[in-house]
């Protein structure tokens, strides 16, 4: 494994056997970086709350940039699409391990 990461349950370490932290590994740890980041910069939160589809789409574009810088995934592959006031899906390719995608809802 290149990637090696904690895995976290409703914000606390998942225990694994012998009630030590389980582990993620690779395309795992990237999916949750990638869903931390999101949670821990705010725009998310701002698209949904914002009523202006300007304003969401600019949040949206700026979530993808934040998203781009890190180095794991390829830049230009990030595609943010809102499926309703709440629900968003993520797209991405990461370098070494393909396709990357995840659901994300406030």
């Amino acid at each position: 494994m290149d990637y090696i990461d904690l895995r976290i349950t409703d914000n606390d370490l998942t225990p694994g056997p012998g009630n030590e932290p389980a582990l993620l590994g690779d395309r795992d740890s990237i999916i949750q970086d990638t869903k931390h980041l999101i949670r821990d910069c705010g725009l998310l939160s701002a698209c949904i709350g914002e009523r202006d589809n300007a304003k969401v789409k600019l949040l949206m574009q700026q979530l993808e940039l934040k998203i781009e810088d890190d180095l794991r995934l390829v830049p230009g592959t990030i595609k943010i699409t809102r499926q309703d006031t709440e629900l968003f899906f993520i797209t991405a390719d990461t370098v070494k391990f393909g396709p990357i995608s995840l659901q994300v809802s406030a």
